[in-house]
């Protein structure tokens, strides 16, 4: 089974678009798992345009499942997880005025600040996992900081699929399979969708997790929150059925 964590952070942003607490973000964080979801994930950053920082101290004490809370290892971040201890942290190499994440880690040129980090977060069990592409090299570097898990970024599978949808899987499957042989549990996320999810999950049945918000949050738009949860979860329900 692979677990579906939920992204709440255009929640988040539709709040903050007009001020006020509509949407109510602590209560959809609490629907979400109502409706399914094995976790929820969110992704402060340093302007909190849209999770701020309080939301993720609201959150944690309601979570049942998982909460995994990524970000860049700034010194407010690492403060903000050493204080609430998630699940997981998943750490990304955004700057701080990124529109989104948009690519992994050069693990190679950040080693000894991501052992670092790997290590403190170890030392509270929280859970550690690291952004990457599907470079094999940083993989395997990745593992060597001690982390528990890398999360592979699928922006070039998601931009590929429709077309050259057997080129667009091929390098993940090969990144999966290194981290599964580095003893590395291994995360998905980055415009997986309803379009493209399933046969992600299909060709690489032992991912442990994906992270999705943006298209799960616009599809509930149209199918609503319940009902678009369910379907995220048939698409990764359909590699263990067959």
């Amino acid at each position: 089974m692979i677990n579906l964590s939920v992204n709440i952070n255009k929640i988040a942003t539709i709040r903050n678009s007009r001020g006020g607490n509509i949407p109510d973000v602590k209560q959809v964080a609490h629907d979400c798992e109502e409706f399914g979801a094995q976790g929820i994930t969110v992704h402060p950053r340093p302007d909190e345009r849209h999770i701020r920082f309080s939301d993720v101290f609201d959150i944690k004490p309601i979570i049942r499942t998982e909460l995994n809370i990524e970000g860049f290892p700034d010194r407010d971040f690492i403060d903000l997880v050493m204080k609430v201890k998630p699940t997981q942290v998943t750490l990304v190499p955004d700057a701080p005025d990124a529109l989104t994440s948009n690519q992994g880690w050069d693990v190679k040129a950040n080693f000894d600040r991501l052992n670092e980090v790997v290590e403190m977060l170890t030392s509270k069990n929280i859970r550690t996992s690291i952004f990457v592409g599907t470079d094999l090299k940083n993989i395997e570097l990745a593992a060597k900081t001690g982390a528990d898990r890398v999360e592979l970024y699928t922006g070039p599978y998601a931009e590929h699929y429709i077309n050259f949808r057997e080129q667009a899987i091929a390098p993940f499957i090969a990144a999966a399979r290194q981290a599964k042989e580095l003893g590395l549990g291994v995360n998905a996320g980055h415009d997986l969708s309803l379009v493209n999810l399933e046969y992600f999950a299909s060709q690489i049945p032992w991912i442990e997790e994906v992270s999705i918000g943006h298209a799960l949050i616009s599809d509930a738009l149209y199918y609503g929150l319940e009902r678009t949860i369910s379907m995220y979860k048939d698409c990764l329900l359909l590699n263990v059925i067959f």
